[in-house]
């Protein structure tokens, strides 16, 4: 798990230095009409954050296998409005819900990271492979942010 928290810390710390010395106007800058801004896949970021860090934690007193409950990630995004939100205030959320999944990550044992998780369609995982799973996850879209359009 060490693996994963500093791949998590890494990620954030690149992540935080390219939205803060990015313009505004490449941030908000939508590819096609209906895709995320890349302020918007900050945000969707944030509410993954949001949702993941109470997965993290509730399993610990959950009946298992811990049910994954689905969130609507678009209608998040607009009913948040990231894409007018100040850069620093969602930026600093971020970074913080991630301090704090870092933190909860590091407090795992061989035996809490072993408890069991049901994914869509009955999939069967663990506690390990949801945190490594979101820190892929982050990775994937903070690569959307940092690529140049």
């Amino acid at each position: 798990m060490k693996e994963t928290i500093c791949r998590l810390e890494d990620l954030v710390r690149k992540g935080l230095a390219y939205v803060l010395t990015s313009a505004e106007q490449v941030l908000v800058k939508k590819p096609l009409p209906n895709k995320w801004s890349k302020k918007e896949i900050l945000g969707h970021l944030i509410d993954s954050g949001i949702h993941n860090l109470q997965r993290f934690t509730e399993i610990h007193r959950a009946v298992k296998p811990y049910k994954i409950r689905k969130y609507e990630q678009d209608d998040l995004v607009i009913a948040n409005h990231y894409q007018h939100a100040d850069i620093e205030e969602i930026s600093d959320f971020w970074v913080a819900v991630n301090k704090r999944i870092a933190y909860i990550m590091n407090q795992q044992t061989e035996e809490t990271l072993q408890y069991t998780i049901e994914l869509d369609h009955r999939e069967i995982r663990d506690l390990r492979f949801l945190m490594v799973d979101y820190v892929e996850h982050l990775e994937h879209h903070l690569n959307q942010i940092v690529q140049t359009v």
